[in-house]
């Protein structure tokens, strides 16, 4: 194929909102655009709501009127599908319906020339599968953008099974013109961002399933603890939970039912019971004219234990260190003998654990011994762990002592890895299986987690963060408690986890 010549002209196929935002990053881009939609009117409709975004930025003052006008000068609407034959690249961004699309990509690869690219901005559906009636699948990509386009800075190049090199090499500067930040992904389900995306709500629901915690209790840890911009419910009611469980049961298929990425069932009821979110007005949130109503958090007791033991760790006292010094500064006495004298209460910080094991191995008072996660510190919300045979005396005890700086404190049951260490920990394993998988290189993976999710690291930055070797440990805990495949960790966590390597480390072979 022959090199673009500047400026380049790209051809919109269906103008909603992904095709609208990418047209407005196109033209601002420098390219010039055709817009066509099969619905009449939707098309000047589009043209009309990127003129409203350009005018936005007159107002504020980053472009002169003489500057709008020159980039709306490049968005035209086209009425006949057959004026789209002279595009340098098409981008089609219809319903994500397979048959839908491999009947227009046969038409746009019968009409346009041999140097025209065409480029799907399907989410989940497999490029190959889409190219599959065309001629010259060659030059047939996937272009993924998110949205809203225009804010969201991360784009996926996708090249099929039998996309040239050079497709996939133009589409990058493509994007770049677009002021995108393009990643390069193999055709694998999920590509890069909804595939890291199967950890995060899957496990959070779980949880919720297995009674450890509530759903409000999981959001605020994973925002306030651990640094998610949004919890997975609030991610949840705002996405719409018909949307994102077609995803999952959608991606889980694809992958033959891989127990990594497995939905559950307390999600599909929540569908079933057309409980969507913020979109239907109640979720796992209710909603009143529009905002989110948050949950009273329970405030903390007054009890105090008469004294507190922790158990010295050998591995990670420098994680215990702060909870140590907010229990001596808030006079309570803490106990440094080998031994918790006869009425103290028993506090443990297991990374991995669960109470109930370590009580069993350490032989400890279950009656009075309680779990505190410092994984991730204890400046956020503290999670307080607990057992069947904690007496609730000791529970509110260590509750209260917890939150004596009138810092908050969430109670949960018993879980290997509390609620955060097994939540991120799940998103470091499927991270380090995409980089096993070779769907993208570690670098891409991270940068489309933090561009694409939001996450406040990439996960395999994050699981070097918080040391591959304890996450790896998390994993082989939950495996051996639960005694399933879905907590198996990565071979490529594992392998790094044994030679001390970090997680960004490729494969040896180069």
């Amino acid at each position: 194929m022959s090199k673009f010549s500047k400026p380049m002209t790209i051809g919109i196929v269906g103008t909603g909102a992904m095709g609208r935002g990418i047209a407005q990053v196109s033209v601002e881009g420098g390219l010039n655009v055709q817009l066509f939609d099969v619905q009449p009117g939707a098309a000047a409709k589009a043209q009309a709501f990127i003129g409203s975004m350009i005018e936005r930025s007159v107002a504020k003052g980053t472009r002169t009127a003489g500057q709008a006008a020159e980039v709306m000068a490049r968005v035209h609407v086209v009425e006949a599908f057959e004026d789209l034959k002279a595009c340098d690249i098409v981008v089609e961004a219809i319903l994500e319906m397979l048959e839908a699309k491999q009947s227009l990509f046969a038409d746009l690869d019968a009409l346009c020339g041999p140097d025209t690219i065409l480029a799907s901005n399907t989410s989940s559906l497999p490029i190959t599968a889409i190219a599959a009636r065309c001629k010259h699948p060659e030059r047939v990509a996937g272009l993924h953008f998110f949205n809203p386009v225009p804010l969201m800075k991360l784009v996926e190049v996708i090249p099929g099974l039998k996309t040239a090199t050079e497709v996939t090499a133009k589409l990058m500067e493509v994007s770049r013109l677009m002021t995108r930040e393009p990643v390069l992904c193999t055709d694998s389900p999920g590509f890069i961002v909804n595939h890291i995306g199967r950890a995060y709500v899957p496990e959070a629901a779980r949880i919720v399933s297995e009674g450890i915690a509530t759903f409000d209790e999981i959001d605020r840890i994973m925002t306030a603890t651990v640094g998610m911009r949004m919890g997975p419910f609030q991610l949840l009611d705002l996405v719409g939970a018909d949307v994102s469980v077609a995803v999952m049961e959608s991606l889980y298929g694809q992958f033959y039912q891989e127990p990594m990425y497995a939905p559950q069932p307390v999600l599909r009821a929540r569908v079933d019971g057309g409980a969507f979110g913020q979109k239907s007005g109640a979720g796992w949130y209710q909603y009143k004219e529009g905002k989110r109503v948050e949950p009273t958090p329970k405030a903390a007791p007054s009890a105090r234990p008469k004294s507190v033991w922790v158990y010295p760790s050998q591995s990670h006292a420098d994680l215990q260190a702060p909870l140590i010094a907010l229990f001596e500064k808030s006079g309570v006495t803490v106990e440094t003998g080998e031994k918790p004298s006869a009425s103290a209460l028993v506090v443990i910080t297991p990374i991995g654990y669960d109470v109930t094991t370590a009580v069993y191995d350490l032989k400890l008072d279950g009656a009075r011994t309680v779990a505190v996660d410092v994984l991730f510190g204890i400046d956020g919300p503290r999670t307080l762990m607990v057992t069947p045979a904690t007496s609730p005396a000791m529970r509110d005890a260590a509750h209260g002592l917890l939150g004596s700086d009138g810092g908050g404190v969430i109670v949960i049951n018993d879980s290997p890895g509390f609620i955060a260490q097994r939540i991120v920990a799940h998103i470091i394993n499927v991270g380090c299986q995409i980089a096993q998988r070779g769907v993208a290189s570690p670098e891409d993976i991270d940068k489309s987690a933090k561009l694409g999710l939001a996450y406040p690291m990439g996960p395999l930055a994050w699981g070097d963060k918080l040391c591959v070797e304890r996450i790896h440990f998390i994993l082989q805990r939950l495996h051996t408690f639960y005694g399933e495949p879905r907590y198996r960790p990565s071979s490529w966590l594992k392998r790094r986890a044994q030679l001390g390597l970090s997680l960004l480390t490729p494969d040896g072979k180069g």
